[in-house]
Protein backbone atom coordinates (compact mmCIF):
# COMPACT_ATOMS: atom_id res chain seq x y z
CA UNK A 1 0.00 0.00 0.00
CA UNK A 2 1.53 3.39 -0.86
CA UNK A 3 1.94 6.30 1.63
CA UNK A 4 0.53 9.30 1.22
CA UNK A 5 3.87 12.02 0.73
CA UNK A 6 3.78 15.86 0.10
CA UNK A 7 4.82 16.49 -3.88
CA UNK A 8 7.55 19.67 -2.98
CA UNK A 9 6.70 21.19 -6.63
CA UNK A 10 5.30 24.51 -7.77
CA UNK A 11 3.65 25.55 -11.04
CA UNK A 12 5.64 28.07 -12.91
CA UNK A 13 6.20 29.54 -15.95
CA UNK A 14 9.02 27.91 -18.09
CA UNK A 15 9.89 27.04 -21.40
CA UNK A 16 7.57 24.38 -23.43
CA UNK A 17 10.61 22.50 -25.59
CA UNK A 18 12.36 20.22 -23.67
CA UNK A 19 16.18 21.11 -22.88
CA UNK A 20 19.14 19.45 -24.50
CA UNK A 21 20.54 16.31 -22.72
CA UNK A 22 24.28 16.96 -21.91
CA UNK A 23 26.38 13.79 -22.75
CA UNK A 24 27.45 11.58 -20.04
CA UNK A 25 31.13 11.44 -18.51
CA UNK A 26 33.33 8.83 -19.04
CA UNK A 27 33.83 8.16 -15.07
CA UNK A 28 30.61 7.55 -12.30
CA UNK A 29 30.21 7.29 -9.04
CA UNK A 30 28.69 4.39 -7.55
CA UNK A 31 24.96 4.57 -8.79
CA UNK A 32 22.36 5.98 -6.71
CA UNK A 33 20.07 3.35 -7.02
CA UNK A 34 22.62 0.81 -5.27
CA UNK A 35 22.60 3.85 -1.95
CA UNK A 36 20.58 3.83 0.59
CA UNK A 37 17.97 6.97 1.32
CA UNK A 38 19.73 10.26 2.46
CA UNK A 39 16.45 11.02 4.50
CA UNK A 40 16.78 7.05 6.03
CA UNK A 41 20.30 7.55 6.35
CA UNK A 42 19.85 10.69 8.58
CA UNK A 43 16.56 9.72 10.22
CA UNK A 44 15.23 12.63 8.50
CA UNK A 45 17.77 15.38 8.96
CA UNK A 46 19.15 15.14 5.14
CA UNK A 47 19.29 18.64 4.37
CA UNK A 48 17.35 17.92 0.86
CA UNK A 49 17.36 21.78 -0.77
CA UNK A 50 20.29 20.75 -3.44
CA UNK A 51 17.50 20.45 -6.22
CA UNK A 52 14.11 22.25 -6.57
CA UNK A 53 11.66 21.17 -8.80
CA UNK A 54 9.27 23.11 -10.97
CA UNK A 55 6.92 21.99 -13.55
CA UNK A 56 4.16 24.33 -16.33
CA UNK A 57 1.13 22.62 -17.56
CA UNK A 58 -0.21 20.43 -15.46
CA UNK A 59 -4.26 20.98 -15.11
CA UNK A 60 -6.01 20.73 -11.61
CA UNK A 61 -8.12 18.37 -13.36
CA UNK A 62 -8.55 16.35 -16.29
CA UNK A 63 -11.27 14.95 -18.31
CA UNK A 64 -10.97 11.22 -19.07
CA UNK A 65 -10.49 10.05 -22.60
CA UNK A 66 -7.70 10.15 -25.45
CA UNK A 67 -6.81 13.56 -24.78
CA UNK A 68 -3.47 14.10 -23.91
CA UNK A 69 -2.16 16.35 -21.21
CA UNK A 70 1.01 17.90 -21.53
CA UNK A 71 3.34 19.36 -18.82
CA UNK A 72 6.92 20.25 -18.76
CA UNK A 73 9.04 19.82 -15.71
CA UNK A 74 12.42 20.99 -14.77
CA UNK A 75 14.56 20.70 -12.02
CA UNK A 76 18.02 22.64 -11.05
CA UNK A 77 21.06 22.08 -8.85
CA UNK A 78 20.55 24.98 -6.26
CA UNK A 79 23.59 24.58 -4.54
CA UNK A 80 27.20 24.94 -4.96
CA UNK A 81 27.89 21.40 -5.36
CA UNK A 82 28.18 19.34 -8.42
CA UNK A 83 25.28 16.21 -8.46
CA UNK A 84 27.04 13.06 -9.34
CA UNK A 85 25.34 10.05 -10.44
CA UNK A 86 22.39 11.64 -11.20
CA UNK A 87 19.77 10.26 -13.11
CA UNK A 88 15.44 10.89 -14.13
CA UNK A 89 12.55 8.86 -14.10
CA UNK A 90 8.84 9.95 -14.61
CA UNK A 91 5.84 8.73 -13.14
CA UNK A 92 2.02 8.76 -13.38
CA UNK A 93 0.19 7.40 -10.61
CA UNK A 94 -2.68 7.87 -7.40
CA UNK A 95 -2.22 7.31 -3.98
CA UNK A 96 -4.34 4.41 -2.29
CA UNK A 97 -5.35 4.99 1.24
CA UNK A 98 -7.59 1.86 1.97
CA UNK A 99 -8.17 -1.93 0.93
CA UNK A 100 -10.39 -1.95 -1.74
CA UNK A 101 -9.05 0.74 -3.70
CA UNK A 102 -8.08 1.03 -7.04
CA UNK A 103 -5.19 2.76 -8.67
CA UNK A 104 -4.87 5.02 -11.99
CA UNK A 105 -2.36 2.74 -13.70
CA UNK A 106 -4.32 0.42 -15.69
CA UNK A 107 -6.10 3.55 -17.51
CA UNK A 108 -3.02 5.56 -17.48
CA UNK A 109 -0.83 6.53 -20.13
CA UNK A 110 2.78 8.49 -19.74
CA UNK A 111 5.00 9.82 -22.19
CA UNK A 112 8.11 11.89 -22.70
CA UNK A 113 9.18 13.95 -25.24
CA UNK A 114 12.46 12.22 -27.10
CA UNK A 115 14.30 15.32 -28.42
CA UNK A 116 17.07 13.69 -30.61
CA UNK A 117 14.51 10.92 -32.34
CA UNK A 118 11.97 13.47 -32.04
CA UNK A 119 9.03 11.23 -30.95
CA UNK A 120 7.41 10.78 -27.87
CA UNK A 121 8.35 7.67 -25.84
CA UNK A 122 5.95 5.65 -23.73
CA UNK A 123 6.81 4.91 -20.02
CA UNK A 124 5.24 1.84 -18.40
CA UNK A 125 6.99 -1.57 -16.43
CA UNK A 126 6.11 -5.08 -17.11
CA UNK A 127 4.05 -4.81 -14.20
CA UNK A 128 2.03 -1.98 -15.20
CA UNK A 129 3.97 0.72 -13.47
CA UNK A 130 3.23 3.62 -15.24
CA UNK A 131 7.09 4.81 -14.97
CA UNK A 132 10.32 4.52 -15.85
CA UNK A 133 13.89 6.30 -16.89
CA UNK A 134 14.29 9.50 -18.72
CA UNK A 135 17.29 10.34 -20.86
CA UNK A 136 19.28 13.00 -19.11
CA UNK A 137 22.57 14.07 -17.66
CA UNK A 138 24.68 11.97 -15.43
CA UNK A 139 25.96 15.05 -13.11
CA UNK A 140 24.19 18.46 -13.12
CA UNK A 141 26.35 21.44 -12.06
CA UNK A 142 25.67 24.13 -9.73
CA UNK A 143 22.79 26.14 -11.45
CA UNK A 144 21.90 23.97 -14.12
CA UNK A 145 18.65 22.65 -15.19
CA UNK A 146 17.26 19.47 -17.05
CA UNK A 147 13.89 20.09 -18.78
CA UNK A 148 11.92 17.24 -20.06
CA UNK A 149 8.29 17.18 -21.41
CA UNK A 150 6.03 15.15 -20.61
CA UNK A 151 2.12 14.09 -21.21
CA UNK A 152 -0.19 12.16 -19.82
CA UNK A 153 -3.71 10.65 -19.98
CA UNK A 154 -6.14 8.95 -17.98
CA UNK A 155 -8.57 6.65 -20.86
CA UNK A 156 -12.43 6.07 -20.22
CA UNK A 157 -13.41 3.16 -17.47
CA UNK A 158 -11.43 4.09 -14.56
CA UNK A 159 -13.56 2.53 -11.62
CA UNK A 160 -16.21 5.33 -10.53
CA UNK A 161 -16.43 3.59 -6.87
CA UNK A 162 -13.88 6.22 -5.34
CA UNK A 163 -12.00 9.84 -5.31
CA UNK A 164 -8.63 9.36 -6.87
CA UNK A 165 -5.40 11.23 -5.34
CA UNK A 166 -3.57 11.33 -8.74
CA UNK A 167 -0.40 12.84 -9.79
CA UNK A 168 2.36 12.98 -12.34
CA UNK A 169 5.99 13.66 -11.84
CA UNK A 170 9.74 13.66 -13.01
CA UNK A 171 11.98 12.92 -10.50
CA UNK A 172 15.76 14.09 -10.37
CA UNK A 173 18.23 11.19 -8.26
CA UNK A 174 21.84 12.11 -6.96
CA UNK A 175 24.68 10.61 -5.09
CA UNK A 176 25.51 12.06 -1.77
CA UNK A 177 26.80 11.87 1.24
CA UNK A 178 25.83 12.05 5.32
CA UNK A 179 28.25 12.42 7.65
CA UNK A 180 30.50 10.62 5.81
CA UNK A 181 27.99 7.87 4.85
CA UNK A 182 26.98 7.53 1.15
CA UNK A 183 23.52 7.55 0.59
CA UNK A 184 21.10 8.67 -2.63
CA UNK A 185 18.96 12.00 -2.74
CA UNK A 186 16.22 13.08 -4.99
CA UNK A 187 13.34 15.78 -5.63
CA UNK A 188 10.35 16.09 -7.63
CA UNK A 189 9.11 18.52 -10.41
CA UNK A 190 5.26 17.65 -10.81
CA UNK A 191 1.72 18.38 -8.90
CA UNK A 192 -1.25 16.55 -8.48
CA UNK A 193 -4.52 16.70 -10.31
CA UNK A 194 -8.08 16.13 -10.15
CA UNK A 195 -10.38 13.36 -12.03
CA UNK A 196 -13.93 14.44 -11.66
CA UNK A 197 -16.17 11.27 -11.98
CA UNK A 198 -19.75 10.96 -13.50
CA UNK A 199 -22.53 10.70 -10.80
CA UNK A 200 -23.54 6.95 -10.05
CA UNK A 201 -26.97 5.93 -12.01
Amino acid sequence: MKLRRALSVTAVTAALLPAAVAAAPATQAAPAADLPSCSDVSNGNYPDNALVGRSFGIPESITLGNHWNTYTATLTNVSAKELKSFSLSARLDSYIYNEGEHDLRPYGDLQYWDAGQKTWKTLRQADGETTGPVPGPRTLKPRESVSVQLRFRVREGLPNTQNYDAYTHLEGTFADSYNGTACAASNEAGDAFGIPMPSKK
